[in-house]
């Protein structure tokens, strides 16, 4: 079933107003404050040593593998998958590609085309596992194993969902409280209004839209001043219009962008152009909870409308996805390891991969897998 947008909208309202770790209490703005800036000065460090699993299954030989892609155009579903094609790649297995093309038809007929393949596993790429619920099931009452990558609002088995064994993903509410925290920080303890930006048709958009609330609303200067609600498959079309919309309806109010992935700001660039906003320095500025797209690290480096981008392991979360399939084919349970978020600003933006527009890890993580499979 679709989560609907009217259904979606009244659970973001109602959401309970607590960040993790944080008080949601306005009695010590300064103490939330310091918090805050410990918090993102951690999120913001080099990651260099490998936390993830030391054992589990060795490699289980020769296996055919459906990689089914939300939409080839988002960036973070490309590169997620790309990561599973090199990991797979190390393992001997065969891959095929298939593209939802960011709509739910084009998403069933993508994993029913994977089903007919008889493939040995699929790997679900961003799809709402709730939305697919039915194919997805079908391919489980077949034997094939499905592993998936942000298709559901949280890491692990997805409740009510046993035919997606386990669900790769940072902690989207790491992910968007990091964003939050970075807008309130940025105000340097003013007064701060922020729009946030989401598609509730994705159970994990509307964690991290809950998330992202939290920690704004956590500080006292800070409120949100909307949830503008619009499909990500459609931003083409939507985002420039809505931008436009909202500058006329908030003016100097609105500060902050908040969305929950770099897309919606491949869109809302121009329009902020046009309205004599300044690139660097301006307001509304642009802080993303979630890619890390090629686009979002330009912005960032050059200073063009967007500051932050708190950016997904996308290579390394694709070996994790074989890993966690390698294990099912092995008759293992998932390792359940979860990486760190990581937050990318100007001051950082070259490091862990930035250089390259990706965030890749400098913790050893292909060799530490193939150690694992017992492969070279």
């Amino acid at each position: 079933m679709i989560l609907s947008r009217t259904l979606a909208k009244a659970l973001l309202a109602s959401a309970a107003i607590t960040a993790v770790g944080f008080t949601a209490a306005r009695a010590d703005d300064a103490d939330y404050l310091a918090k805050a800036k410990a918090y993102l000065a951690n999120v913001a460090s080099p990651v260099t040593k490998w936390d993830g699993p030391t054992t589990g299954a060795k490699g289980v030989g020769k296996k055919l593998i459906a990689i089914v892609s939300t939409d080839q155009r988002n960036g973070g579903a490309q590169g997620a998958g790309d990561g599973a094609a090199e990991a797979a790649k190390a393992l001997g297995w065969d891959v095929r590609l298939l593209d939802g093309q960011g709509t739910v038809p084009g998403h069933a007929t993508a994993l029913q085309q994977a089903i007919a393949m008889k493939p040995d596993g699929i790997l679900n790429v961003g799809i709402d596992s709730k939305e697919q619920q039915p194919i997805l099931e079908q391919a489980a009452s077949l034997g094939i194993k499905v592993v998936g990558w942000h298709a559901g609002p949280a890491p692990g088995p997805i409740d009510g969902i046993p035919a997606v064994l386990t669900n790769v993903t940072t902690d989207p509410s790491e992910v968007a409280k990091s964003a939050g925290l970075e807008a309130v920080v940025k105000s340097q303890g003013g007064d701060c209004g922020v729009i946030l930006f989401t598609d509730s048709i994705y159970a994990i958009a509307t964690a991290k839209t809950n998330a992202e609330r939290a920690a704004v609303e956590g500080y006292s200067k800070c409120k949100v001043l909307e949830v503008a609600d619009t499909p990500i498959a459609d931003l083409s079309n939507r985002m420039g219009q809505l931008t436009t919309s909202l500058l006329a309806k908030y003016g100097k109010k609105w500060t902050y962008s908040l969305a929950v992935n770099d897309l919606y700001y491949d869109f809302s660039a121009p329009s902020l152009q046009v309205a004599g906003v300044d690139p660097a320095n301006g307001f509304p500025q642009q802080i993303s909870a979630g890619d890390g797209s090629v686009p979002a690290f330009k912005r960032i480096r050059d200073k063009q409308y967007q500051i932050a981008t708190v950016a997904e392991p996308l290579n390394q979360q694709g070996w994790i996805m074989i890993d966690e399939m390698n294990r099912a084919l092995a008759g293992q349970k998932p390792s359940g390891f979860v990486p760190h978020v990581h937050l990318f600003t100007a001051d950082n933006v070259d490091k862990d991969g930035g250089a390259e527009n990706k965030f890749d890890p400098g913790n050893g993580y292909r060799d530490e897998y193939k150690k694992i499979w017992g492969v070279k």
